[in-house]
This record gives structure tokens, sequence and C-alpha cells, in this order.
């Protein structure tokens, strides 16, 4: 039996962690999550998925809310003796004394194929950049920004369509086997972690305000890409008469139009771009729910396509 703590915040670690706790040669000894926050309108104080299910289980939970300044934590976890600690968007840094910790090594879910993508948004980067691949893979966690060995991965096609909360979803359902077969490979040696290429390294640095506002007249390509690459987290927009629309699901025509003139048409809301043209087909108007973009031209008045 290999034991392990689990550490994971977000809902996209959840499948990993029920899929371990159920695995018959793995054992979860404990949970490290973030410490609880304020969500949604309301601002409750809401926990973790991975703490829900955790608590659910009768699982130890730890929520620190540095880890690496919390010495009475890391003490509870030295004592609990784990050959593995599992990260998969975890949300801290760990420091060398966290990582020492664990019997073999601490091993960390990536959402990308590294050397690409280290950092915090590589699934959203992945779309934006109009990559036509990405992938998973499992590593050795080092000090520094995802530089460990790899041991295992996993590859994942991006059609013209996929949202990153598609790709979100097919990372959490490729993961915990991935997770599993690396743990089992470290301990039985058949697994060599690699070093990272050199080559190909970059990073996918944090999405700012300014990205998210569309720039018309960029071409419509990448805009479709940045459309779905930040679908709902947080949406691209635009202001239209003084009001922001969020953007959600779009279309790349061949049509020449204005860069930012606005067209309704019997599919949607035709905008001109840098080159070529975008149908908008699902927005959000500020202060409205989601709707059609045809619906939201209608009440825009917006000249029709002839």
């Amino acid at each position: 039996m290999i034991n392990i703590v689990f550490f994971a915040t977000p809902y996209i670690a959840l499948k990993s962690l029920e899929y371990l706790y159920n695995s018959s040669e793995i054992n979860v000894l404990a949970v490290v999550t973030q410490p609880d926050k304020p969500a949604g309108r309301g601002h409750k104080i809401s926990m973790s998925p991975v703490k829900k299910f955790a608590l659910e289980k009768n699982l130890p939970v730890f929520q620190p809310k540095s880890i690496r300044k919390e010495p009475d934590i890391i003490n509870e976890l030295k004592k609990l003796n784990p050959d593995f600690f599992v990260t998969f968007a975890f949300g801290q840094i760990l420091s060398q004394e966290v990582l020492d910790i664990p019997k073999y090594a601490t091993i960390n879910l990536h959402a990308s194929l590294l050397p690409k993508y280290r950092g915090a948004n590589p699934i959203q980067r992945a779309i934006i950049n109009g990559d036509k691949e990405t992938g998973i893979c499992t590593m050795i966690t080092e000090l520094g920004l995802d530089c460990g060995d790899v041991c295992l991965k996993d590859m994942i096609s991006i059609p013209d369509d996929m949202t990153c909360e598609d790709l979100a979803q097919i990372i959490s359902d490729k993961s915990p086997l991935l997770i599993e077969n690396t743990l089992k490979g470290l301990v039985n040696n058949s697994i060599t972690p690699c070093r990272q290429s050199e080559e190909g390294i970059c990073f996918a640095n944090k999405l700012t305000k300014e990205e998210t506002l569309i720039d018309w007249a960029k071409p419509a390509v990448k805009i479709h890409n940045l459309v779905r690459g930040i679908y709902k987290s947080p949406s691209a927009y635009f202001v239209f008469k003084g009001k922001i629309v969020k953007v959600l699901e779009t279309k790349v025509i061949e049509k020449a139009l204005k860069c930012g003139e606005l067209v309704n048409s019997k599919d949607g809301v035709i905008v001109g771009c840098g080159s070529n043209s975008l149908i908008l087909l699902k927005v959000k108007p500020e202060g409205k729910a989601e709707m059609p973009a045809k619906d939201w031209a209608n009440g825009q008045h917006l000249p029709v396509e002839v």
C-alpha cells in the first residue's frame, strides 16, 4: 500500500482525490487544502470541493494560510510518515522542509506538457495562443517553478471550438490514472523521471484585466481563441453604449467589415476584426443573464445584415 497526503483545492482535482481514495493500492492519509473563502453573490464562507470530500470520508484536513510558515502543520505531516505528497492545483509554494517529508518524493500533476507553460494558467494560455494540442504530466516537485523531472505525460488535442472549461474537464478525467501510475511506477522502479528540456520553456502567466478587453483590430481567430480561452473565467468583453458585454461563444467567418462594426444577422452579431470577422453567438450583457447574441442585438437596434 502506497501512503500519500493529497494537496489540492479546486474542483479539477476532485476526481483524482476520489480515485486515489478508492484505489486498492493507494492509502490517502490526509488532505491539505486552502483555507475556506467567501464565494458567490452572498460571499458566504465556502469550503473547497476537496475539503468537502475529505470530511465526508473522515480524512484529516489541514488548511494552512502558508504552509511554509506553519510549523505545527509541518510537524503533523511528518508524523504521518507518508511515502508521497501529491499536489494538484494546491495554490501554495512548498518549502524544502515540506518537500523533504515524504519517503520518496512530492509529485505534482501539471496541466501542460512541460517545459511548455510552466506557471499558474497553462489551460487558458494554451487555448488563447491557439495551440492544437496540450496535455498533462506528472513531475517531481523541486524548489522553482514547475522545473522538476517529468515522470509521465498524456497528450490532449485542442479542437478549434474547445473552451478552457472543456479542457479542464478532460484534464480532470485523465489525471487520476496518470497520478496512480506515477506513484506505482516510482515505487517499483518502472519509471525513470527525465530532466526537462532547456528548449521550449515558456510560462503561463496570470491573466491581466487588460488582456480580457477585446481589441477588434486583432485578427478574428485571435479574438475567438481569447473568448474560448477565458470562457466564464473571467470572460472576454467589450463595452457598448457604456455597458460591459461579456462574450461567451463566437465563430470566425470570412467577411469584410470595419473593425468594431456590429451588424445583426440571422445567426448572431457579426463584428468586423483586423482580418475576417467574428459572429457573436452567446453573450452576457452587464446586469443580465446569458443570452443568444441575436436577442441582445434586437434590443440594441443594430443595423441588419443586407
